[in-house]
């Protein structure tokens, strides 16, 4: 991605020098990723995935056992940790810019920043404690994604997802659930899944994580246009961070089977279509995944 000159959101709480001193127990989803660490670590990756799914919008399932975090713990940064905080800063400073303008263009009222919280091994939230195996995540409670960005070391190493443009895209799919918060389609599902059997609840987590998808699309697609921000394989990086946290995928990498009923977030194949959708298109209106059948998605 071409960032040079680009602002930095101010909107950015950096906890990475502050440890939680709490334990870091389940919590509210993080990425899906968090499944595949679990299978690394030798848990069962999608045993605690719908017990949580109520709770938020983030990129996915919670994982059990809890992380011990010292208190007042300190340390100093390297330099690609700090280029990481930058670079976030300004992926965040874009996503404003743009749902501004978006929120703007379709009546939809003034476009409220949403906060992201950088920090280290466990976090406090409104939604609970908040742990680094979770991966990014969207607090709807207090409106603020948090991450910490040992994640896309994470992305790399165990998934192959790489590239400044594959991080972009993980950042701007959480912003994405805050998009869904300000629009109340995330309260309004998350009402709907109370009601539901698991299994049910499930497929509304997969619509709102589409429609997630389908916003970084959006965003990805404006970014470009204000800024000419994307470079030559900037998008199939992030084509194939979307196909590789795909449930179909990591379920089969984990279990060697894949079980549909399970699915929280969609199959690689509808990840990439919502987000290539939205990229394409850049019409809000197009991110129809709660009026689609399950065959149409």
């Amino acid at each position: 991605m071409k960032l040079d000159g680009r602002r930095e959101s101010t909107n950015v709480d950096d906890r990475r020098r502050m440890s939680g001193g709490a334990k870091a127990g389940l919590g509210i989803g993080g990425i899906i990723i968090a499944a595949l660490i679990a299978w690394i670590s030798g848990g069962d990756p999608f045993s605690a995935v719908v017990d949580t799914v109520n709770q938020n919008g983030g990129l996915g399932s919670v994982i059990g056992g809890s992380t011990e975090v010292a208190q007042g713990q300190q340390r100093e940064f390297t330099a690609e940790e700090q280029e990481l905080a930058k670079f976030s800063k300004q992926i965040l400073a874009g996503t404003e810019d743009v749902w501004t303008q978006v929120f703007k263009q379709n009546g939809w009222g003034e476009y409220e920043y949403p906060r992201m919280v950088l920090y280290t091994d466990a976090v406090q939230t409104a939604c609970g404690n908040g742990s680094a195996q979770m991966g990014p995540f969207y607090c709807s409670g207090d409106q603020a994604l948090y991450i910490d960005l040992s994640f896309f070391m994470t992305m790399k190493q165990s998934l192959g997802a790489d590239g400044d443009f594959a991080y972009a895209y993980v950042i701007a799919h959480e912003v994405g659930h805050h998009v869904e918060y300000l629009n109340g389609t995330l309260g309004k599902a998350h009402q709907q899944m109370a009601k539901l059997s698991k299994e049910e609840a499930n497929k509304v987590s997969v619509r709102l994580e589409l429609l997630a998808d389908f916003y970084a699309g959006v965003w990805a697609h404006y970014d470009n246009k204000m800024f000419n921000s994307l470079d030559d394989g900037d998008i199939e990086e992030a084509i194939k961070c979307a196909q590789v946290i795909g449930d179909d995928y990591l379920q089969k990498k984990a279990r060697g089977v894949v079980v549909s009923e399970e699915f929280t977030h969609g199959t690689s194949a509808q990840r990439m279509r919502w987000f290539k959708l939205g990229l394409q298109t850049g019409d809000v209106t197009r991110g129809d995944t709660f009026s689609r059948s399950d065959s149409e998605l």
